[in-house]
């Protein structure tokens, strides 16, 4: 069978079996994705695939041709992206909602070695494009933040002022936090909207799961345990 996904550079052969070894912690931001990704590595024997570090990777070797929406990001300034925008615009210029930064990923993940197992957290999926990479459905488990947990955790990441201007550059950070939030809701309910008709798995984070337990209970759930 060769590849469904859109921009990888050429077909590959069961795209599923090959990454067997891979499992994949995806949805919302402030959900905890890191945190978690840092425990499960440890405490098992994994190796941490990076993608938010990964994608200033994939800025240069992304096309207009295949990757419009993420080419667009290079020449960007600082807060940009959340700039004079409404949210429905922000949520059409992210690069995953058209699942280009799919391809990119799988030729980092097929690069590594596949003795062992592969652990990648990542924002940028939805369910339709991961779903073709699953040979099961306990490989992925996508984290979803009420958004009361989710605005506390942004709130406090963002109240360092350096950090704040990095990201959002010259603009207002309460305004640019608060077009955050509105996005990432929209990603949120498409990832929620996606998640049944693909098969893949959901978690709700609200805060109130100590952290040991999620990574024991992902542990489980992968088999890393």
């Amino acid at each position: 069978m060769t590849s469904p996904i859109p921009d990888l550079g050429k077909p590959v052969d069961d795209l599923a079996g090959r990454l067997a070894h891979v499992r994949w912690i995806a949805g919302g931001t402030g959900a905890g994705k890191s945190t978690l990704t840092r425990l499960l590595a440890e405490r098992h024997d994994v190796t941490v695939y990076d993608g938010d570090r990964a994608e200033h990777g994939w800025l240069d070797r992304c096309t207009p041709q295949r990757h419009p929406h993420l080419a667009a990001l290079r020449d960007q300034s600082p807060g940009a992206m959340w700039h004079d925008r409404t949210a429905q615009q922000m949520l059409r210029a992210m690069p995953g909602l058209h699942g280009e930064t799919v391809g990119l990923l799988v030729e980092d993940l097929l690069a590594l070695p596949a003795r062992r197992t592969v652990l990648v957290d990542y924002f940028g999926l939805l369910p339709r494009h991961l779903a073709p990479l699953l040979r099961r459905a306990d490989q992925a488990v996508f984290l979803l933040p009420t958004p009361g947990f989710r605005q506390d955790v942004l709130t406090a990441r963002y109240a360092d002022p350096a950090r704040a201007r990095a990201t959002w550059g010259e603009a207002d950070p309460a305004e640019a936090l608060a077009a955050r939030l509105a996005r990432d809701a929209l990603w949120d309910e498409e990832i929620r909207r996606q998640a049944p008709l693909h098969r893949v798995d959901t978690l709700i984070v609200d805060g109130t799961t100590p952290v040991d337990d999620l990574a024991r209970h992902l542990a489980a759930r992968f088999g890393l345990a």
